[in-house]
């Protein structure tokens, strides 16, 4: 299995057209298609359905597409980072962000380092806790920046001097949007929209002082904005933290919860595994602010 073999496959799931991806590549239809063939026997597997006008994956082609995806980039960074000279700075810098306003300092030490070194470039990913740290063990992320509790066996971890406030996102025509603050009786009865990994976060379950079973959860999310927009409709209640939506002029409001409810921001690596220079550079700058 080359790698060069793996991004003819990748352009071809992306393309969705054996010719299209032949363009793209500068190659010839029937070598594209012998090549995925040559790929399909090595497995045994059919990766792709190939129709009259475009070309599908198979479930066992969706999922070879999320492995090469992970090997190619792998094999391209680590293919860059080994060029890089002991003299020179540069390279890219992955990182996974949950949802925070904390961001902002992150990308404020970001441009910092690139008025140093202009030939660091950074990519940042918004996701939950659990796809973010999938993502950073495989090596796809060089840091993750995660709210709350985290696991100090398994990442060399950060702390950042941030927190957010936890409250509730909500019409303004909404019967709570006449309060100052939420308190859990309240919402004991209403439909709640939660984020997928807050259930297992033992400070709101006490909060709560209820059990998920006993409570009205009628959708959860990843992303707040898709939250916000379950809000707008009416469908119910978003727990979500504050600084996320930008409620101004809109039909929205976000009332805190009672009593206050926070949570810290952790930027964390994971062991053991070598940084290259530009992730050094970005750490350090990181922990003198």
């Amino acid at each position: 299995m080359e790698l060069r073999v793996l991004e003819y496959f990748l352009a071809v799931a992306r393309e969705q057209s054996i010719s299209a991806a032949a363009d793209f590549l500068h190659l010839t239809q029937p070598t594209l298609s012998r090549q995925l063939k040559d790929l399909e026997n090595e497995f045994g597997k059919q990766l792709f359905i190939r129709g009259n006008r475009k070309v599908t994956l198979t479930d066992d082609g969706v999922y070879f597409r999320k492995k090469a995806e992970e090997i190619v980039t792998l094999a391209h960074r680590t293919e860059t980072e080994m060029k890089n000279t002991d003299q020179t700075i540069v390279g890219d810098i992955y990182i996974g962000a949950g949802e925070t306003d904390a961001v902002h300092n992150i990308v404020r030490v970001a441009h910092q380092l690139q008025k140093q070194y202009n030939g660091i470039h950074f990519h940042i990913i918004s996701g939950d806790t659990v796809d973010l740290t999938d993502r950073l063990d495989k090596g796809l992320f060089d840091f993750c920046l995660l709210l709350g509790e985290i696991d100090q066996a398994k990442y060399e971890y950060l702390p950042l001097p941030y927190t957010d406030t936890w409250g509730v996102l909500m019409r303004k025509d909404s019967p709570l949007a006449e309060k100052k603050t939420i308190k859990a009786q309240d919402l004991w009865d209403k439909p709640l929209i939660l984020s997928r990994q807050i259930l297992n976060v033992s400070q709101f379950m006490r909060w709560f002082e209820k059990s998920a079973s006993e409570l009205n959860i009628i959708a959860t999310y990843n992303l707040a904005f898709n939250a916000s927009i379950m809000a707008r409709e009416r469908m119910g209640y978003v727990l979500t933290l504050d600084k996320l939506i930008n409620t101004e002029g809109t039909e929205l409001c976000f009332r805190p919860l009672s009593p206050k409810q926070t949570v810290g921001m952790v930027l964390v690596w994971k062991k053991y595994q070598p940084q290259s220079k530009a992730a050094e550079k970005f750490i350090k700058t990181l922990s003198n602010i």
